[in-house]
Formats: structure tokens, C-alpha cells, sequence
């Protein structure tokens, strides 16, 4: 490069070992840094590639902590695609922070939330495609990550074009070398100051690299000179193997749209038992020969740390396993030691790009050349699913083709692309309420995962809402009803059956705590369904807390009958935890209608849907407190024992795709709250039930009692033979168990409830209710449930008369 092209590099000391030169085939730019710790043109130890990344995240750490007021964890990282989205990636990594890269690659169904243009390179357009928008909405410093910082035009685009919208006090440029000029220089400083912003720079080496003024004429003579890349000779096929890697459900294969601290966690927990499967791969027999793990394009950092862990798994493998990817950048191949490219494989590209860029792809220093010392026994080729094509597979000039002609064995590993489930738009991210301004639960007891509806008319009378649903005019989640004020006669009961049932309540909230803790381990993430599962799952919390002094997330989310659960809070929970350790929580079943909408939703999310309640007399879920029908003080009353919250709304012109469900704060019913009693007096007795609550989890997770925990659905059987016998057309009118029935009377228009002879106290507020409502109580032999109220089967206004009360005889 510097006797042919005249260029050559001047700098600090280390700048030789960081970077070399080659020519580019771009009239845009001659020459091409290639860095030797990358992991993108060059073959190197995986552990050398990351290790760079990490001490340049160390040192941006340092960085703000020098600061005043200044903070790691309150940094984002972004990193430029393709070349440096696995060393921004491990930047983040020694930040801890979470991660985004731009990506070239359009994904159907999402919008970008910003972009910017690269003009020098071959491909130009950065698009910006987060999950959550919010990503990059924060007011912590924004670290910008690129191989090479050499005249600062990318990260002046970018910085312009995010600061517009998500404006900060503070950027720092990070980059492997620094090798601006003075006026590139003074060019950064002048916007910064134009922006009012702080703008620092980290870099492991500085220079800058010496032009000749016609060296873009050179370049394209010595291009023409060296003439086309030498094919690598005839060789047969050496053997193909596929190895399905079990990488874990929800997990992005990268930051093109998110990576989280979550994330990370999740990633290094797999790491291990993924470099299991990839080294038995690897190695059927006793070879000892190298290993080149090879990425793709923007995927860099996943295969970085697959080969990381391989390294560590592999017998030498420290010296013999090496990591690059393959690349869009066209770069001129000479075979000669004092050269940076030695061999090139050209291929074409496989992941049916949309972009206007070539179609030609790359894979620099993957074929030995001339030197047999070069050779790689073993290439473990790592791509996502999006680029697992048949032009990887077919024709003469097929990667994997070609991969073949140059070394032993080819595995071939592929990854799940990552989609967000749901499109991303510009729109404000959903973020959670919490009390007291939603809610009067403490901010730390919950965060709602709910859009706030309080100053919108939402309530219609119960007879107008009965009608609309029944006639199919609405969905039963598009309103809500009038909120019941209780009499001082039902509030009485409501803290009779308290004083009664809460030490029952809290052996059953112990029980399942702790079956819980031990299936799923001290990380439990908890996500209770508003509304009447979210006193549940604050009570576990307590426990957990009072226990084993654990802090457990807990989060409220809606589901939806026949509309599912709210995909907007799933995307939250993914995004900020590990789906596994995500637990959903309920009151009570009924006949499973719930269960069954859960285990639906979540099908293929990597989300477990294993409902815990603390009564499943419905028998329809494994985890429980106790299968009884018994009555649950929090069924009697609706938000005044909910932390003054409605049930949920999901109605289209008021919840937009990345809204959260919705619900409204009750604050003119603070008066009535008794919330917070409820819970105190619940957790009051979980000292005197915690032997018990053990004893009982050690009995659920005996061998010997696990026919007792599955689910038989005897409670469905049960509701379709009421169905029947009453001539009820739909399941959905048919309410069993003391909570549903309790909910029928306050929110639905009842037709008739049916109570299993003998039921007593538990009972007490169902007849009161039925009495002042005009609804007849039949008692009944062989009911599973201590009652089952029905709704009124063909309702019109006129079947019942102006009052709402029910029809007094069984109609068929």
C-alpha cells in the first residue's frame, strides 16, 4: 500500500497492531482500514475481539464516573452497522448498558423511528428499528460505537438526526482509532457547541493516514492490475453439517432491534450449553485441526460469543479458534504476507436483500491461499433464519459451496431472527403507571403495565351493556360498568369474610409462593392480570420479601377475553426481563376461560403460561393454593378493593398498536379504598401459616403427588352440562365459583345463581346481593363449586323491566 498507492499510517505506537491497509473496489474511498481486533475481515481469537470492545466500555465507564452527576447506568449505546455492531455490542457489554444498532436491513412491518446516511460507504442508509422506541428516548449519555473514526461525518448525521427528536446533554464517540484530520476535528467541536452539548471521544489508538491527491486513480490501476480474485482449487466437498442450536425462545440474536441487561443475562446463562452442542458439531472424532467461526454481515456479535464459549470448551482451543463474518464491502485480495486481504470468496448474497446495495457478497481470509498454515479444519458458519436460503445452499458459487472447496468440515448454525411482535412506530413508548398517581397501591408494590383512561366517559348502565354484548353490537372490554357502591349491610360482610378467610388466604398465597420459588428460582418476575389478580400478586411479593428477602418485580397487565392478552405489555416484560422467569398470576379460576385465553396468547413467545391462583376450583391449572371454592374477600368488591382501578379497556380508538390496555383511577372513591386493609390484614398472618405453606409446596413437589397438581377440567365439564340443562346457548353465561358469581351480580345482569346445598358463610354476600338484585337462589346437589350464577340468556331491556331485575322463571 504505501510503494504502489502511496498511502501509509501515522500515529501512537499501538496503531499498527490495531489496524492495516487495503484497497477498496470504491471509487468513494480508495483505501480500507482493516482492523486486526475486529473480527471482520481478519481471522482473530474471539476473546482478543471482544476484550477490545470491553476496554473501550471500561473506559467510557470510567469516563462518567469522573463526571459529576453523570452515570453508566443511565447510558444507551448505539452502534453502526455492519462493520461495528459486534464491537458496539461489546462495549455495551462493559458498560452493562443496553444496546441498538443501526441495520441496512428493512424488516416488513416496522417503521424506523430514525436514520442516516453514511456517504462514503457502499451501502449508505442506516435505519434505526427498536422495539421499544423508548430505547433512545432517555436523557442519559448516548454512546455512539464505530470501528474507525475518520472524519466524523456519520456521527454528525446521527447525532443531529436523534438530537432533533430525543434531544441529551451528553454523547461520547467511542471508536477503535481515531484518525481525523484538524478540521475534522475542529468540524465536531463547532457542532457540539452549535447543539449545546457535551461531546467526548474514547479511543484505544490515534493517527491519521496519509493520501496521495490522485490516489483514487491509483487505486483503480492497481484494481485493474491484480485482475479478479483467484478461485480456490478443485477440492471435494468436504462434509456439511447442521447443528439446530437450542438457542433460548425470545432471545434477539442481536441489537438490531434491542438488546437489554435482561438480554444479556439470558445470553450468558445459554452460552455454555450452546458451545456444548456447537463443540460436539465440531468435533465427532479426535481432530485437533483450527476453527474459524464465521458471522454474517450485521450478525457479528452473537457468533463472537458462541465463539468465545467454543474456545473455552475446545482442548487448545485458546490458539485454534478464530472468529470473523462476512461482509457487503468489495476489497481488493493480494496473497502476500505484508498485505492485510490475502484471499477473498465472493458469493452471492443469501438473505434476499431489499436495498439497492450489490448483491455480492464476501469473506476475506477464510481460504488458505498459498500457505497450508492458513487452513481451517473446521468453518462453523453462523446465520439467522432470514439469511437461511436456498442461495446459501444451491449453485456453484454458494457460500456454503465454497466454504466446502477450502476446508474439512462446514457446521452450519442458524439462529432465530428476531421480530418484534408488534409493529414499532414513532409514537411515545408506553411506559407503566404508579401509585399514588395510578392506583393508591405503593409505586414499589406494583407498576401498571395499563394506559391511563381516568378522564374518559367510559361507564354505561349494566342492562345497556348486557344488551350491546349479548346482541353482538359490543365487546364487553369496549366499556365499563357503573362502579357498585356498596351498603354499610355488604360492606359489613366484606370484613366479616375477611376476619374469617385470611389466614386461609395467606397459606394459600405461601403455598403457592413457594411452589413457585422452587420450580422457577429466586428471579421471578411477577405479572398479575388486572385487575383481580393484582392484590394476588402483591401479597406473593410480600411473602417473597418477608421470606426471603426478595425483591420481586411485579407488573399488572390485561387480558382480554376472545382479544387475548395485551401484546404492547408483553413487548414491555420481553424487553426488560427473561420471558422464563416471568410468572402470570390470577385470583381464582372459574371454568378456565382465562387459562385457555393465556395459553393461547402466549403460544410461541417463549412466555411460560402457567396461570398460579391461589383457588382453582375449576381444576384447570397446576399451580394453585388450594382447589376449595372459597370465598376470596377481594371478589365482593371491584375497585375499592383494587387499588381504585376499573377494569381494563381495550377499544381501538382509544388504544393505538403500541398503547398498553387501558383503565381508569377511581381517586372519588378514596373514601370507600380499603385496599390497603385488605392486603395488611392478609399478610398479618403469613408468620403463623409459614410452616404450613412449606410443608404444603413440599407436598406439591413430591413425585408422588404430581397426578394431584395436573389439570382435569372438571370445572368445563361441569359448566357444559349447566349449559345444557338450563338451555344456555354459550359457555360465557355460565359464571361458576363464588368469584365469578360475585362479579356476575355487581357487573352483568343476572338470571339466576345456583349455590351447592349446604354452602355457608361463604355465601353470605351472594344472597345479599341476589336479595337486593331480585335474583333467585337455587340450592343443588352435585355442583363442583360452591355456586354458579348465570346470566341472564337472551337479555333485552323489556325481558327484565326498567329496574334490571331478573326474570323469575327458567326459560328455554
Amino acid at each position: 500500500m504505501a510503494e504502489r498507492a502511496g498511502v501509509a499510517l501515522t500515529g501512537s505506537e499501538r496503531l499498527p497492531e490495531l489496524v492495516g491497509l487495503a484497497l477498496r473496489e470504491n471509487r468513494k474511498r480508495a483505501h480500507l482500514l482493516v482492523s486486526t481486533v475486529l473480527g471482520k475481515h481478519v481471522p482473530q481469537r474471539p476473546a482478543v475481539v471482544h476484550g477490545a470492545g470491553l476496554e473501550l466500555g471500561r473506559r467510557v465507564r470510567d469516563l462518567l464516573a469522573s463526571l459529576p452527576g453523570e452515570s453508566a447506568d443511565r447510558a444507551v449505546v448505539l452502534g453502526y452497522a455492519e462493520t461495528a455492531t459486534g464491537l458496539g455490542h461489546s462495549v455495551a457489554d462493559g458498560l452493562d448498558a443496553p444496546y441498538l444498532h443501526s441495520t441496512r436491513r428493512p424488516v416488513p412491518g416496522l417503521t424506523p423511528v430514525g436514520g442516516f446516511e453514511e456517504e462514503h460507504s457502499h451501502a449508505t442508509s442506516h435505519l434505526l428499528l427498536p422495539a421499544d422506541p423508548g430505547l433512545l428516548a432517555g436523557d442519559g449519555p448516548l454512546v455512539l460505537v464505530d470501528d474507525e473514526f475518520s472524519t466524523g461525518t456519520t456521527v454528525l448525521n446521527t447525532i443531529r438526526e436523534l438530537h432533533t427528536n430525543h434531544p441529551r446533554e451528553h454523547y461520547v464517540v467511542v471508536a477503535l482509532v481515531d484518525l481525523r484530520g484538524p478540521a475534522d476535528r475542529r468540524r465536531l467541536a463547532d457542532t457540539a457547541a452549535e447543539l449545546g452539548v457535551r461531546l467526548d471521544l474514547v479511543a484505544l489508538a490515534d493517527g491519521g493516514v496519509e493520501l496521495p491527491a490522485d490516489v483514487l486513480d491509483r487505486a483503480e490501476r492497481l484494481i485493474a492490475e491484480a485482475g479478479p480474485a483467484p478461485e480456490p482449487p478443485a477440492a471435494p466437498a468436504a462434509p456439511l453439517v447442521r447443528v439446530d442450536l437450542d438457542w433460548p425462545a425470545g432471545l434477539p440474536d442481536g441489537g438490531r432491534h434491542g438488546f437489554t441487561r435482561e438480554h444479556r443475562a439470558r445470553l450468558e446463562a445459554a452460552l455454555p450449553g450452546l458451545a456444548e452442542q456447537l463443540a460436539a458439531a465440531v468435533e465427532p472424532g479426535d481432530s485437533d485441526g483450527r476453527v474459524l467461526v464465521l458471522g454474517f454481515e450485521e450478525l457479528m456479535y452473537a457468533p463472537l460469543r458462541l465463539a468465545d464459549a467454543l474456545a473455552e470448551r475446545l482442548p487448545g482451543g485458546t490458539d485454534r479458534v478464530h472468529y470473523s463474518t462476512t461482509t457487503r464491502s468489495p476489497v481488493l485480495a493480494v496473497d502476500d504476507p505484508g498485505y492485510a486481504i490475502r484471499t477473498r470468496l465472493a458469493f452471492p448474497a443469501h438473505d434476499d436483500p431489499a436495498d439497492d446495495s450489490s448483491r455480492e457478497r464476501y469473506a476475506y481470509n477464510v481460504a488458505p491461499g498459498a500457505d497450508p498454515a492458513r487452513r481451517f479444519g473446521t468453518v462453523v458458519l453462523v446465520v439467522d433464519d432470514t439469511a437461511d436460503t436456498p442461495a446459501l445452499h444451491e449453485g456453484e458459487r454458494a457460500l456454503l459451496g465454497q466454504l466446502r472447496r477450502v476446508t474439512d468440515r462446514v457446521v452450519l448454525a442458524v439462529l432465530p431472527s428476531h421480530r418484534p411482535s408488534a409493529p414499532v412506530g414513532p409514537a411515545a413508548p408506553a411506559r407503566p403507571l404508579y401509585g399514588p398517581e395510578f392506583s393508591s397501591y405503593r409505586a414499589d408494590e406494583v407498576a401498571w403495565l395499563l394506559k391511563d383512561l381516568t378522564g374518559v366517559d367510559l361507564e354505561a348502565p349494566t342492562e345497556e351493556r348486557e344488551e350491546a354484548v349479548q346482541s353482538g353490537g359490543a365487546h364487553y372490554a369496549e366499556s365499563l360498568p357503573v362502579e357498585y357502591q356498596p351498603s354499610p349491610e355488604y360492606q359489613e360482610l366484606f370484613h366479616q369474610a375477611l376476619r374469617v378467610s385470611a389466614r386461609r388466604i395467606a397459606l394459600a398465597v405461601g403455598t403457592v409462593a413457594e411452589t413457585l420459588l422452587r420450580e422457577r428460582g429466586p428471579g421471578l418476575v411477577l405479572a398479575s392480570l388486572a385487575r383481580a389478580g393484582t392484590p394476588v400478586g402483591i401479597l406473593i411479593r410480600r411473602w417473597l420479601a418477608a421470606g426471603h428477602g426478595l425483591d420481586a418485580p411485579h407488573y399488572a397487565v390485561s387480558i382480554v377475553r376472545g382479544r387475548g392478552i395485551d401484546p404492547a405489555a408483553l413487548r414491555y416484560l420481553d424487553a426488560h426481563h427473561r420471558a422464563a422467569d416471568v410468572v402470570f398470576v390470577d385470583g381464582w379460576t372459574g371454568k378456565g376461560a382465562i387459562t385457555r385465553e393465556l395459553a393461547e396468547a402466549l403460544a410461541g413467545t417463549g412466555f411460560d403460561p402457567d396461570l398460579a391462583v391461589l383457588a382453582d376450583p375449576g381444576r384447570c391449572v397446576r399451580t394453585f393454593g388450594t382447589r376449595d371454592d372459597f370465598l376470596i374477600p377481594s371478589a365482593c368488591l371491584n375497585s375499592t378493593v383494587s387499588g381504585l382501578v376499573s377494569r381494563t379497556v381495550l377499544r381501538s380508538d382509544l388504544i393505538g398498536p403500541d398503547d398498553f390496555h387501558g383503565a381508569k383511577h377511581y381517586t372519588e372513591l378514596a373514601g370507600a379504598d380499603v385496599s390497603g386493609a385488605f392486603l395488611d390484614t392478609v399478610a398479618d398472618h403469613f408468620a403463623d401459616v409459614r410452616a404450613e405453606a412449606l410443608a404444603a409446596a413440599d407436598r406439591f413437589l413430591a413425585p408422588e403427588h404430581a397426578e394431584e397438581r395436573a389439570p382435569d377440567w372438571a370445572g368445563w365439564a361441569a359448566v357444559e352440562r349447566i349449559s345444557t340443562e338450563y338451555g344456555i346457548d354459550s359457555v360465557n353465561l355460565v359464571k361458576p365459583g363464588v368469584g365469578e358469581t360475585t362479579r356476575v351480580m355487581l357487573r352483568r345482569v343476572p338470571w339466576r345463581v345456583l349455590a351447592r346445598r349446604g354452602a355457608g358463610a361463604d355465601l353470605d354476600h351472594v344472597r345479599l346481593l341476589a336479595a337486593q338484585r331480585g335474583v333467585p337462589v337455587e340450592e343443588v346437589d352435585d355442583l363442583p363449586y360452591s355456586c354458579v350464577g348465570l346470566i341472564h340468556p337472551r337479555y333485552t331491556r323489556g325481558a327484565t323491566g326498567a329496574s334490571g331485575t331478573a326474570v323469575l322463571t327458567k326459560e328455554s
